[in-house]
C-alpha cells in the first residue's frame, strides 16, 4: 500500500490529540496516510497556512470554519468539517481578585449564580470608570461565543459593559498575570497553567454553558474534500480510532506523555493527563475534581457534524455581528459540516450513526435513544444553561426571543 502524505496545521492544544494520536499510534498509516504536524500560536495562522495551501487540513475553530465560508473579516473560502475533534473543553478562569468575588472557594460555581455576582461588579466597575475586561482566543470562537452567550443571559451586556479581547492560547496565562485581563475562556492546558502559576482560579467550565457545545474540527478548503475524497475519508477514519483510543483510560498516561513532547503541547503531561481525565484543578494546590464531559469526545456520535451545531454558530455570528438574517447564508454555514462523508468513512466500523443530520439542540435533559443508521445511540443530556432550545429551523424566532445586546 503506498503512503499518501497529508500536512496537518494546529494549535498546543489539547483538542489537537485526535491527529496528533492517529499519527502516533499507527492508525493514519494504516490508512495510507502520513501526517506532518506544523504548529502555530494563534488561529489566524493557522488559518493563514490552510487558505493558502501549506497545510491540507487544520485542527480549528468551528465558528472560524463558518465565518471563513461566509467572508467574515477576509474574502470568503468555502471550508469543509468532515469530522468534529471535540465538545467544549474549555474553561473560564478569572484573576483571584475578581474570582474570590463572584465564585464559591474549592468548587465551581453555578453559571447564573456566578453571573449575578459578576453583574454586580460590572457595576461597581462602571461607577468608578472602567470595565472588567476577558481574554479569548479569537473573535469567531466557541470560546467568544459560550462567553458572551453567558455574559448575556445573566444581564451583562459583552459590547457595552464589558470588554472582550484577543489573546492567542499560549500567552492567555501570561495576560491574567500581568493584570491585562480580569479573566480568560481558553482551552486546556492554558487554565491549567493559569492555575499552577497561582495567577487565577476556574470559576465555570464551558460545558456549564452548553453541555454538548461544539468546540474544534477538522478542517479543509471544500475544494479539497471534494478532489481527495478517498484519502479524507481515509483521515476520517484514522481520527475515529484514535479517539476510541483516547477515551480508553489504560491510555491516559502513555497519551498525555505523547501530546506533552516538543513537537506538539511542549507541555506538562500531568496538567494534560487532566483534561484527558475530565479531572481539574480549579486553584493552586487544590486537589483535582471530577468534572464530568469537560472535554466531551467519542461517546454519543461526539465526532459527527451535526448540521444543527453549525446553524446554532451561524446563529451566533449574526448576533455579535450584528447582521441580519439571510436564509441563504444559514445554508451555507450549515453546508460546512459534512455528515455525508462521516457517514460513508465509518460505514461498517462499530460505531454508531446517527440517521439525521440535524436535532434540536439543548433538548435532551436524560439519556434518550434517537434514530441511526448503524448500530444503537443514546445522547446524553445536553442542555444550555438557561434551558433555552435552539430549532434549527427556527433561527429568526430564536435570535428575536435573546436578550438585546
Amino acid at each position: 500500500m503506498s503512503i499518501e502524505q497529508m500536512n496537518i496545521g494546529f494549535l498546543p492544544l489539547v483538542d489537537a490529540a485526535l491527529p496528533i494520536l492517529a499519527h502516533e499510534h499507527g492508525f493514519a498509516e494504516e490508512q495510507g496516510l502520513h501526517l506532518n504536524f506544523i504548529r502555530d500560536v494563534s488561529w489566524a495562522s493557522v488559518l493563514d497556512r490552510l487558505l493558502y495551501g501549506h497545510t491540507d487540513a487544520a485542527h480549528l475553530l468551528a465558528p472560524l470554519a463558518i465565518a471563513t465560508t461566509l467572508g467574515r473579516g477576509r474574502p470568503a473560502k468555502a471550508l469543509a468539517v468532515p469530522f468534529v475533534l471535540s465538545l467544549n473543553g474549555n474553561a473560564i478562569t478569572m484573576s483571584h481578585a475578581l474570582a474570590d468575588k463572584v465564585a464559591p472557594a474549592g468548587m465551581l460555581g453555578d453559571p447564573v449564580s456566578v453571573g449575578e455576582r459578576l453583574k454586580s461588579e460590572v457595576a461597581k466597575r462602571a461607577a468608578a470608570g472602567c470595565r472588567i475586561r476577558f481574554g479569548v482566543v479569537h473573535r469567531y470562537s466557541g470560546h467568544n461565543y459560550k462567553l458572551r452567550y453567558w455574559l448575556a443571559q445573566c444581564g451583562i451586556a459583552p459590547d457595552t459593559d464589558v470588554d472582550i479581547v484577543t489573546i492567542a492560547p499560549p500567552f492567555a496565562a501570561d495576560a491574567l498575570a500581568n493584570a491585562e485581563v480580569d479573566g480568560i475562556c481558553v482551552g486546556e492546558p492554558w487554565n491549567s497553567v493559569a492555575v499552577e502559576r497561582d495567577v487565577g482560579r476556574i470559576v465555570l467550565v464551558t460545558a456549564q454553558i452548553w453541555r454538548r457545545g461544539v468546540e474544534k474540527v477538522l478542517a479543509m478548503p471544500a475544494e479539497k474534500l471534494d478532489d481527495d475524497r478517498d484519502k479524507i475519508e481515509n483521515l476520517v477514519r484514522a481520527l475515529y480510532f484514535a479517539a476510541k483510543h483516547f477515551v480508553d483510560p489504560a491510555n491516559w498516561d502513555a497519551n498525555a506523555e505523547i501530546l506533552a513532547r516538543k513537537d506538539y503541547l511542549d507541555g506538562s503531561a500531568k496538567l494534560i493527563k487532566r483534561a484527558i481525565s475530565d479531572r481539574i484543578m480549579l486553584t493552586a494546590g487544590a486537589q483535582p475534581l471530577d468534572v464530568p464531559d469537560f472535554m466531551f469526545q467519542y461517546r454519543e456520535a461526539a465526532n459527527f457534524p451535526w448540521k444543527s451545531q453549525a446553524a446554532w454558530l451561524y446563529s451566533q455570528l449574526l448576533r455579535w455581528d450584528h447582521i441580519p438574517y439571510d436564509a441563504e447564508d444559514q445554508l451555507r454555514a450549515e453546508q460546512v459540516f459534512r455528515p455525508n462523508i462521516y457517514r460513508t468513512a465509518l460505514k461498517g466500523l462499530d460505531t454508531p450513526i446517527p440517521g439525521a443530520n440535524a436535532k434540536l439542540e439543548g433538548s435532551v435533559t436524560e439519556s434518550l435513544p434517537v434514530g441511526s443508521t448503524q448500530g444503537r445511540l443514546t445522547l446524553g443530556a445536553n442542555p444550555f444553561f438557561d434551558g433555552r432550545v435552539f430549532d434549527p429551523l427556527e433561527v429568526q424566532n430564536y435570535l428575536k426571543s435573546l436578550p438585546n445586546s
